[in-house]
């Protein structure tokens, strides 16, 4: 029984009140084996698809999840994923939508026809070694539906690699910037004291000593003396691609006449 039986029958007084609440609330959550109690209603409540952590999962148990998951929408990704996990999930709801994002270790579960795109995002990455959070970001930006610009290698050891893309993004009309580094974590500073949108900034843990875990560019990023600048968790680029969609297509919907 779904949300519109229910609804429909405590209409017609076939359901009480109490009866009704039972049920809907029994209705958002499903269990998934013995080892998932899946939440239906997460991205209705949230505007953001469902991601699933892929990370020390068994491959055919995530398969499971994603089969399950699929059943009730037709978008999911798979963060910090394996190819195993790409293969479990093919053999188990076959290859239609089905993607592999090497660079951002995600699966794309992708099977809408068409969805709205609205808001604009830039994306950049201060070294090649941040490649993969950025695409992180990037993937799951575009799955919320936001046309996603980029620009890779392009960190303050020689400065003024950053000035063409960041203009082009400017002038592009980009609602939000994220910003991607590790090292000293100098770049979300310099571009947020340079646009009037948000910026993002992902500290990643890539550097020397302490820069090895991301430590040094996360404690620079929350200490910048330049307003503007939020800061997600080290290597976060899920959460700093949602959060920067969430912004995107929220100043889409305002500008609409």
């Amino acid at each position: 029984m779904n949300i519109r039986d229910i609804l429909e029958r405590y209409s017609k007084n076939e359901l009480n009140e109490e009866e009704a609440e039972k049920l809907l609330k029994l209705d958002f959550l499903e269990r998934i084996g013995d080892h998932t109690l899946f939440d239906h209603a997460r991205s209705a409540r949230s505007g953001i698809p469902e991601i699933i952590f892929g990370e020390s999962k068994d491959p055919e148990v995530l398969a499971e999840i994603v089969k399950r998951v699929m059943e009730t929408r037709d978008v999911v990704i798979v963060s910090r994923a394996t190819l195993s996990h790409y293969e479990a999930v093919k053999d188990i709801i076959g290859e239609d939508g089905v993607r592999w994002s090497k660079r951002a270790h995600m699966v794309i579960v992708d099977r809408r026809s068409k969805f709205l795109t609205r808001g604009k995002i830039g994306i950049m990455a201060a070294g090649t070694s941040d490649i993969g959070v950025a695409e992180e970001a990037r993937e799951v930006s575009k799955a919320m539906g936001c046309e996603v610009m980029i620009a890779y290698d392009v960190g303050i050891a020689a400065l003024h690699r950053v000035l063409d893309p960041l203009m082009e993004m400017v002038q592009a009309g980009c609602d939000v910037l994220i910003v991607i580094a590790g090292m000293e974590g100098a770049l979300p500073s310099v571009v947020s004291g340079l646009v009037d949108v948000p910026v993002i900034g992902v500290p990643c843990s890539v550097g020397y000593g302490l820069g090895t875990r991301g430590e040094a560019a996360l404690m620079s990023m929350l200490h910048s003396c330049s307003p503007g600048l939020v800061v997600v968790n080290i290597d976060n680029g899920v959460n700093a691609g949602a959060t920067a969609a969430l912004i995107a297509r929220k100043c889409s919907r305002e500008e609409r006449p």
